[in-house]
């Protein structure tokens, strides 16, 4: 399907905010694929809106490092490749080790409410895997990890993941080997909401390292004797 076709009418709000929002998400669906360009003009007529906004959410979404501009060419959709793909994961695991870092030094009642909102997601998730509906599946993962990023009330935290989000969810959809096998979903994301009820960052740093680890993907900041980079090593010791 033509990816401009798979978007709509936006009924009087020629935003550049929700034509982004429409494109972005048309990204995510596979509307547009990797290395489909976007033209301006077509935008605009199938959302009948004026092109300046639709240049305004192209700009948003080259900023966001979905889309890339070719000088004289035009704006394409980014096409991911496997060492992208290993990045995106992680940067995932640095700012999720940042906010788990925040949260289990929070008191066992803030602890408690984060446990219980992730694991309401969890049982979204199991709900997801018994229907077999592998795209809400994807989408309810990215809710629990934006969810902890969130509770640790870091705002540019919060604001570097939104970006990683949205490419996490493109790695998931044109990506399969980078989702982990369906019988450690559940157990994999319940037993981090644990962690950080416990207040167990050691643990959680390990949980969260293997939870993103890409075993296909050759990259990650991990060295070959195992030691972590992002402030602590395996025995726990200060690096």
């Amino acid at each position: 399907m033509n990816g401009v076709q798979t978007l709509s009418a936006i009924n009087n709000r020629p935003t550049a905010v929700v034509i982004a929002d429409q494109l972005r998400e048309s990204i995510i669906n596979g509307g547009f694929s990797p290395g489909d360009q976007v033209n301006e003009a077509q935008v605009a007529g199938q959302l009948n809106v004026s092109r300046g906004p639709v240049r305004e959410a192209l700009h948003r979404l080259v900023q966001e490092g979905l889309l890339l501009a070719r000088p004289n060419r035009g704006v394409f959709v980014q096409e991911l490749t496997v060492r992208d793909v290993a990045e995106v994961y992680e940067a995932r695991e640095v700012i999720e080790c940042a906010a788990g870092e925040i949260i289990t030094k929070f008191s066992p009642e803030q602890r408690e409410a984060t446990a219980a909102r992730l694991t309401d997601i969890v049982q979204q998730m199991q709900a997801a895997l018994d229907a077999e509906d592998w795209t809400r599946l994807g989408r309810i993962d990215l809710e629990f990890h934006t969810a902890l990023v969130q509770d640790a009330g870091n705002t540019r935290l919060v604001r570097a993941y939104a970006t990683l989000a949205t490419e996490a969810l493109i790695c998931l959809f044109h990506f399969p080997d980078a989702y982990p096998k369906p019988d450690r979903v559940v157990p994999g994301h319940q037993e981090i909401a644990d962690l950080l009820r416990a207040g167990d960052m050691e643990q959680l740093h390990h949980v969260l390292h293997t939870h993103l680890s890409l075993s296909d993907y050759q990259l990650h900041s991990h060295d070959d004797e195992g030691a972590l980079r992002h402030g602590r090593n395996e025995e726990g010791e200060e690096s």
